[in-house]
């Protein structure tokens, strides 16, 4: 549909692809994404030594490891971007397919590490956690079935894009892994929306998520514990949240300096889930308004590129894969100051590991690649090639 009207940019015949994938990109956002992982790197110098300390390693094995991971999301995110909606559809679907297997058989050939649900595959150099794959993959399908039931004849794409969301939250659950189901049922109910839901139906959905949430707090003892620990007055100050507000209140607005902070010694996941922590910390107020602006360019600026976009499954899958990248780093952010009760969540392109920065770089080229500018068209004309 994006292509069957010219006149918005001029387009040279033969363009070689880099000159056209640069001039079509939203080259702000681009900027934004490696800003978040120079301060992602910024954070994992100051991070990462006291944990490779007590493993046994050089003190900047992580933040290496976090290098290679870094490099390998951008080659990723610089391919997918410089892909056209029909590839990005077929990309997703062929994703989808590989991580809703590899979630499937998590149970049998799975690990947990130690942490209690069993998420990542163990690779000997690594870990793999298909769940953070799954999230752009599945985004890309429901937007293509839901773009697809538009169309006369076309399948109930609605219905059977809520019944795989359905599914993945239910097998997610049993990990347990609450806040990346979360994540996903966020996705389709943004996609559902712009596709044109009626409010009552959210609402009846908003209503079964509750639902579920009194279940799994009744019946999942891990699930009840960290609300439990949520709603208490009174913050352990041994805990991880305890740590990282002390963190976030030592930091004021310009940080106690430069390697000067203390929770990276004490909190065991400084470098991942609390990264934001260490950032409060040691560079203040400022550092941490600097993140939150950066994910916010991206996720409105892409949105705003959408509001342009005709074509119902760039649009769906633009917006969803934009909502649940700032969704994301939002809860994360929100678990440190206690805003959110503790999900395990990583902070997109800034928190230490490789699946949740590859995936990241994954997610971000995609949207790249569907909000690029193409020839749009006047909508009478639209309407009289449908004629």
């Amino acid at each position: 549909m994006t292509e069957m009207a010219h006149g918005a940019i001029p387009r040279s015949a033969g363009e070689p692809l880099i000159p056209k994938w640069w001039r079509t990109i939203d080259r702000w956002s681009l900027v934004c994404v490696l800003a978040l992982f120079g301060i992602g790197m910024l954070l994992g110098l100051a991070a990462s030594p006291p944990l490779a300390e007590r493993n046994g390693l050089s003190p900047f094995y992580y933040v290496q490891k976090q290098a290679i991971f870094g490099a390998m999301a951008f080659v990723v995110m610089l391919f997918c971007s410089m892909l056209d909606p029909r590839e990005v559809r077929r990309l997703g679907v062929i994703a989808f397919v590989g991580a809703f297997i590899a979630l499937i058989l998590l149970p049998v050939f799975g690990t947990n590490f130690g942490k209690g649900a069993v998420r990542w595959y163990s690779l000997g150099f690594g870990s793999l956690q298909p769940s953070e794959f799954l999230k752009p993959a599945y985004i890309i399908l429901a937007a293509w079935l839901m773009a697809a039931s538009q169309q006369v004849a076309g399948p109930p794409g609605r219905l059977m894009s809520a019944a795989l969301a359905l599914v993945i939250v239910l097998i997610l659950a049993m990990q347990p892994d609450y806040g990346q189901a979360c994540l996903v049922l966020f996705s389709w109910g943004v996609m559902y929306f712009v596709a044109g839901a009626p409010i009552v139906l959210l609402i009846l959905v908003a209503g079964a998520v509750v639902a579920g949430g009194l279940l799994a707090y009744n019946s999942s003892e891990h699930f009840a514990r960290r609300i439990d620990g949520y709603l208490s007055p009174e913050i352990d100050p041994t805990t991880q949240i305890g740590y990282a507000a002390n963190a976030i209140r030592e930091g004021g607005v310009f940080g106690v300096g430069v390697g000067e902070g203390e929770v990276k010694i004490f909190l065991p996941d400084a470098h991942t889930d609390f990264i934001i922590a260490v950032a409060a910390e040691e560079y203040g107020l400022v550092l941490v308004l600097a993140i939150i602006v950066l994910y916010c360019a991206v996720t409105v600026r892409s949105l705003l590129r959408l509001l342009k976009e005709r074509d119902p499954f760039v649009r769906y899958a633009g917006t969803g894969l934009a909502c649940v990248l700032g969704m994301q780093a939002m809860v994360n952010m929100g678990v440190a100051v206690r805003l959110l009760p503790t999900k395990g969540m990583t902070l997109p392109f800034v928190s230490y590991g490789g699946s949740s920065v590859i995936a990241a770089g994954i997610t971000v080229g995609m949207l790249l690649a569907l909000t690029r500018t193409r020839p749009q068209g006047r909508m009478a004309d639209v309407l009289r090639h449908r004629s």
